[in-house]
């Protein structure tokens, strides 16, 4: 392994954040809809994303939805890894590419949820996320993204048919691929966890979530006094 000092590296700390925000702010929720003739902020919650479009449009449209949001995530993650993998952070055993896939997730999702271009007023995060997760755990098995496509893709979507609670099973996708990928780092970082760049991926991990997790507080706030709708995978499939 290489080693690499943050003064070689610096200016993509800069870039980073910048392309991958504006990667972000585009829309593919906002476009499909447009392509019907319709717009999907105007419609059902108003929520240019992944759950709003499989309620407004049926389970094809929200499962594209879901492809080329979670591509959007993934893509620049998968940049930013091949793009550093074989380089360590100067002086420690912290792979570059381990904190570099995760730093483009935090922006990717940033930019979804507060778009410049829509007056930061955007989707929700979860099918950028999702793709981030996935992308990234794949990294670490390339033939894991087969299984986690069937396994993850069947709790989460179990867990809607049976719940109901669409915004929730949401969240729990989120939730599960963050734990997974956190204990993957812990186990791997066992002996430097309080390595500064260890604990800034492991920020970077909680940011992802925290955002999502965010951009659902009103959902949240819905459920609880039980006000939330409902999302019938069923009939829209």
């Amino acid at each position: 392994m290489k080693e690499l000092a943050f003064s070689q590296i610096w200016y993509w700390f800069i870039i980073i954040p910048v392309v991958c925000y504006f990667i972000g702010c585009f829309n593919f929720a906002v476009l499909i809809s447009k392509f019907k003739k319709k717009d999907i902020r105007q419609m059902g919650s108003g929520n240019p994303g992944t759950m709003n479009m499989t309620r407004e449009f049926g389970a094809k449209i929200g499962a594209l939805t879901l492809l080329c949001d979670g591509c959007k995530g993934g893509i620049p993650l998968l940049i930013a890894y091949f793009g550093f993998k074989g380089y360590v952070f100067a002086g420690t055993e912290v792979a570059i590419s381990d904190f570099m896939r995760y730093f483009t997730g935090v922006f990717v999702v940033l930019g979804h949820i507060y778009p410049v271009t829509m007056q930061f007023k955007g989707g929700k995060g979860i099918a950028s996320t999702i793709g981030i997760l996935v992308f990234g755990i794949s990294c670490e098995v390339w033939w894991a993204v087969f299984i986690m496509v069937i396994v993850y893709g069947a709790s989460v979507i179990g867990y809607i048919l049976v719940t109901e609670w669409g915004s929730m099973g949401s969240l729990y996708a989120v939730s599960v691929g963050v734990v997974a990928q956190g204990i993957i780092f812990y186990v791997r970082y066992a002996s430097c966890l309080t390595n500064g760049w260890v604990i800034g991926m492991m920020m970077c991990l909680f940011v992802i979530a925290f955002q999502t997790w965010f951009a659902h507080r009103t959902n949240i706030a819905r459920l609880l006094s039980g006000e939330e709708h409902r999302t019938k995978v069923k009939k829209k499939s």
